[in-house]
C-alpha cells in the first residue's frame, strides 16, 4: 500500500516571522503544489488522484472557516471559568429558545423542560432581592460602607462634630484628609465590593437569581451560581456572558451538599445562601447550616407543601424530623416544621437559627433565618420547640413546650424539661380524641424590625420590583400579625364545626376584642383568626352566635362534635357590635394581601429532564383529553362505550390484555403524537396481573 503524501503547509509571514497561524494557508500555493506533483512524478498519479478528493474537502473546510472568521484554537479554561467563553454547542434540528427578561436580568432558557424555570415565583425571587439588600445595608453598615441602589433617593447624612478644638483648624491638609476619610464608602449595583458578602446559590438551573442579585442588589463581592447539571450550567455561563457580569457571577458544576461541605472553614464560608430545589430542601440542611457565615443569612424554598400540610406525616417526619398534621393551620404549621428542622441541625454544630422572615405563598414556603454560633445559646432551642395536641373533631389545639427555661440566681437560665400533657385523652369541648403532631417551632416567626425595613424600602422605592404592590400587601400584613400566637383558626372551621351560619370577619374580630382578647389576621390564610383567646372562649363566642341563629338541633347527631359544644351554656356572653380597630390597616387600605391566579393551569412546573418536550400546546392537549377521565360523563351506556373507545388501553400496550374485542378501550394502534399526549388508561374488565408499582401515577392528569 502507498503512503498518501504529507500535505505541504505553505506559510505566509505573519506578525512574527516563523509562526504561523491555522487560518494561514496559501490555498493558491497550496493547489500548485498538487499540480506539480502530478507532472513530475507520473509514477504517484494513481496516489495523487486517489488524495485529490481528500484534499478538495479539505481545502473547502479551510475555505469556509477562514471566510466566516470562526476561532479555531483550543479554548480558553480561564475564560469557561468566569463565563465568557461562547457557547459552542451544537443544537439538534427544531430546537427552540426563550428569552425572558425579570427585573434587571435577560435569560435565554431552551423551551423544552431541560433547564427548571416557573414564571409564577418571581415573586419569591423579587422578594429575595429586596431582602439581602436590607441584609447587605445593614452588615456593610458596620463597615462604614454605604449601599446605593437605583431609584432610592439619597440619604446619606452628615454628622458634624461641634465640640472639636480650634486647633485642628490650624492645619487644613490634614483636616482635609479627616474629612475624605470620614466620607463613607459606597457600594454600587454591579461593582465588585472587595469587603462585600459572598453569596452562594445552590440550584441555579438558568442562574436567573444569581444574574438578578449581580445586577440588583450592590455591596457583593461574589455571586457563585452552581448547579449539578452540565446543561444547567452551559445555559449559567450563556446568560451570564449576555447579562455582562462575569465579573461578579462565577459559574459553577458541582453537588450543592458537597460545594457547601468544602466551606465549612469560617474563612470560606457564604455571607448568603440560597436554595430552592424542586420540591424538598431535606438533604441540603445539614450542608448548609455549616457554610453560611457567623451570621450570615440562609434562604431556603420548600415546594413539598403536601408533605408538609399533612397529606403524608411519616414522610415529613423522615424529611424534617417532624409529624405534620392535617388542618387549617397547616401552612404556618409548615413554616414552624422548616423553622424546627433548620435548627435542629444548627444545633448539631453548636449554631442556632433567629428567624427574619418566613413567607407562605401560593405552592410553597420561604424563609430568611440568620444563624449563630453560641453554645449557651444552643441550650434554649428545646424550649423553643413545641409538640401540637389537635382535636380531630373540633379542631381545637394545644401547644406542649419540650423544654422549659426559668431564671436562676445571678441573671441565669436554668433549663428543665417540660411538664404535661395539656390536654385530657378527650377533648373537653366535643369529647374526641387527640393527635399529635411536631415537634414545630414555637417562637416568633419574623423579625418585625427587619421586615419593618424591607417594607419602607419597597414602599420608597415602587418601581424597583414588578412584584412591589404584593411585597407590600404581605408585609404588611405580617407586620399585623400576632408574633407571639402560633397557629390561627379559620372562620370557616368555627363555623362548619356547629353547622351554624359564618360571622363576618369583622364581627368575629369584634367579639375578641370586646371580650379582651388580642386578635390579627395571618398572611398564610385569607380567613384566618389569629388570637391569645383560649379555645373555651373561642367556643363560647360561637354558642352566642348560634343563638342570634339558630341551628335545627334535631337534625344533630348526639356524638357530632356540634352537638355536644351546642348543649353547653355559653359562660362568657359576646358582643357582635363592630369595632373600628377590628378593621385592620392593610384591609382598609386596600393592598394586595393574597394573590390570585396569575395565570391558567399555574402552580409547581414538572421537574426538568435532559431532552424534556416543550411544555405547550401537547401537554394542554394531554391534560383537555385526560380531564375527567374516570367519572362518569353521561347516562347513556352507548354514549359511555363510544367515549372510553377513545383512549388507548394501557394494558394492549403492554401486550397483557386479554379482552380483546370486549375491551372497552382501543386496541388500536396509537399514532406517535397520541402516544405523546395521551397515557393509556388501565382495563377495568381485565384482572390485575401485573400490580403497579409504588407510587406509580394511575389517577387522571397525573404528570
Amino acid at each position: 500500500m502507498i503512503c498518501p503524501p504529507t500535505v505541504p503547509t505553505c506559510r505566509r509571514p505573519g506578525p512574527n516571522p516563523g509562526s504561523v497561524h491555522r487560518d494561514q494557508f496559501d490555498f493558491r500555493c497550496l493547489e500548485r503544489r498538487i499540480g506539480g506533483q502530478r507532472r513530475a512524478r507520473m509514477s504517484r498519479a494513481r496516489t495523487v488522484l486517489w488524495l485529490s478528493p481528500t484534499l478538495r474537502s479539505v481545502l473547502s473546510l479551510y475555505r469556509a472557516r477562514f471566510m466566516e472568521g470562526q476561532p479555531q484554537g483550543p479554548p480558553n479554561p480561564a475564560a469557561m471559568e468566569n463565563g465568557t467563553e461562547p457557547n459552542r454547542e451544537e443544537r439538534p434540528p427544531g430546537f427552540q429558545e426563550t428569552t425572558i427578561t425579570e427585573g434587571a436580568a435577560k435569560i435565554v432558557f431552551p423551551s423544552a423542560n431541560e433547564v427548571f424555570y416557573n414564571p409564577v415565583q418571581e415573586f419569591n425571587r423579587d422578594l429575595t432581592c429586596a431582602v439581602i439588600t436590607e441584609f447587605a445595608r445593614i452588615q456593610l453598615a458596620a463597615k462604614g460602607i454605604q449601599i446605593k441602589v437605583p431609584g432610592e433617593k439619597d440619604v446619606q447624612k452628615v454628622v458634624v462634630d461641634l465640640s472639636e478644638p480650634k486647633e485642628d483648624k490650624a492645619e487644613p491638609k490634614e483636616g482635609a484628609n479627616l474629612a475624605l476619610e470620614d466620607q463613607p464608602r459606597t457600594a454600587a449595583v454591579g461593582e465588585i465590593c472587595e469587603e462585600g458578602l459572598r453569596v452562594l446559590e445552590g440550584l441555579a438551573a438558568s442562574g436567573l437569581r444569581s444574574i438578578r442579585f449581580a445586577r440588583e442588589v450592590p455591596g457583593l463581592r461574589s455571586v457563585v451560581a452552581n448547579d449539578a447539571s452540565a446543561r444547567a450550567v452551559a445555559l449559567i455561563r450563556r446568560n451570564v456572558q449576555l447579562n455582562e457580569v462575569a465579573h461578579l457571577v462565577q459559574p459553577s458544576q458541582a453537588d450543592a451538599r458537597m460545594l457547601m461541605y468544602q466551606h465549612q472553614k469560617a474563612s470560606e464560608r457564604f455571607d448568603v445562601i440560597d436554595l430552592d430545589p424542586y420540591g424538598s430542601p431535606a438533604s441540603f440542611l445539614d450542608a448548609a447550616v455549616q457554610a453560611v457565615s457567623e451570621g450570615g443569612l440562609l434562604c431556603v424554598t420548600c415546594t413539598d407543601m403536601a408533605v408538609l400540610a399533612g397529606n403524608s406525616g411519616e414522610t415529613c417526619y423522615s424529611k424534617y424530623g417532624a409529624m405534620a398534621l392535617k388542618s387549617r393551620a397547616c401552612h404556618e404549621m409548615a413554616l414552624r416544621t422548616v423553622l424546627h428542622s433548620l435548627d435542629l441541625r444548627a444545633n448539631c454544630y453548636q449554631r442556632f437559627v433567629v428567624p427574619l422572615l418566613s413567607i407562605s405563598a401560593d405552592f410553597y414556603v420561604r424563609v430568611f433565618v440568620r444563624v449563630f454560633t453560641g453554645q449557651a445559646k444552643v441550650k434554649a432551642s428545646a424550649s423553643k420547640q413545641a409538640l401540637v395536641f389537635q382535636c380531630v373533631g373540633c379542631g381545637a389545639f394545644h401547644l406542649q413546650r419540650l423544654g422549659k427555661a426559668s431564671a436562676a440566681s445571678g441573671g441565669r437560665l436554668k433549663f428543665s424539661a417540660a411538664c404535661g400533657p395539656p390536654v385530657a385523652p378527650e377533648c373537653e369541648h366535643c369529647g374526641q380524641r387527640h393527635q399529635l403532631g411536631g415537634p414545630m417551632w414555637a417562637e416568633p416567626l419574623h423579625d418585625l424590625e427587619f421586615v419593618g425595613r424591607v417594607l419602607e424600602a419597597v414602599s420608597a422605592n415602587p418601581g424597583r420590583f414588578h412584584t412591589a404592590e404584593r411585597i407590600r400587601g404581605v408585609l404588611s400584613v405580617i407586620t399585623e400579625e400576632l408574633p407571639d400566637v402560633p397557629l390561627y383558626y379559620t372562620l370557616d372551621q368555627l363555623s362548619s364545626t356547629i353547622h351554624c351560619n359564618t360571622p363576618s370577619l369583622l364581627q368575629l374580630r369584634s367579639a375578641l376584642l370586646h371580650a379582651g382578647f388580642r386578635v390579627s389576621l395571618s398572611h398564610a390564610c385569607k380567613n384566618a383568626v389569629k388570637t391569645d383567646a383560649p379555645s373555651s372562649a373561642l367556643w363560647d363566642i360561637m354558642r352566642c352566635w348560634e343563638k342570634e341563629y339558630p341551628v335545627k338541633r334535631e337534625r344533630l347527631s348526639e356524638s357530632s362534635p356540634a352537638f355536644r359544644i351546642l348543649r353547653v351554656e355559653p359562660r362568657l356572653q359576646a358582643n357582635f357590635t363592630i369595632r373600628d380597630d377590628a378593621n385592620p390597616s392593610s384591609r382598609q387600605r386596600g393592598l394586595k394581601r393574597f394573590q390570585a391566579n396569575p395565570e391558567a393551569n399555574w402552580g409547581p412546573r414538572p421537574r426538568a429532564r435532559p431532552g424534556g418536550k416543550a411544555a405547550g400546546e401537547t401537554v394542554e392537549e394531554r391534560r383537555r383529553l385526560l380531564q375527567n377521565k374516570r367519572k362518569e360523563p353521561v347516562e347513556d351506556p352507548a354514549e359511555r362505550a363510544a367515549w372510553l373507545k377513545t383512549f388507548p388501553c394501557k394494558r394492549f400496550k403492554e401486550g397483557t390484555c386479554q379482552q380483546g374485542d370486549q375491551c372497552c378501550y382501543s386496541h388500536s394502534a396509537p399514532s406517535p403524537k397520541a402516544t405523546a399526549e395521551a397515557t393509556p388508561s388501565d382495563c377495568p374488565e381485565a384482572p390485575s396481573q401485573n400490580p403497579a408499582e409504588p407510587g406509580a401515577a394511575t389517577g387522571p392528569g397525573i404528570e
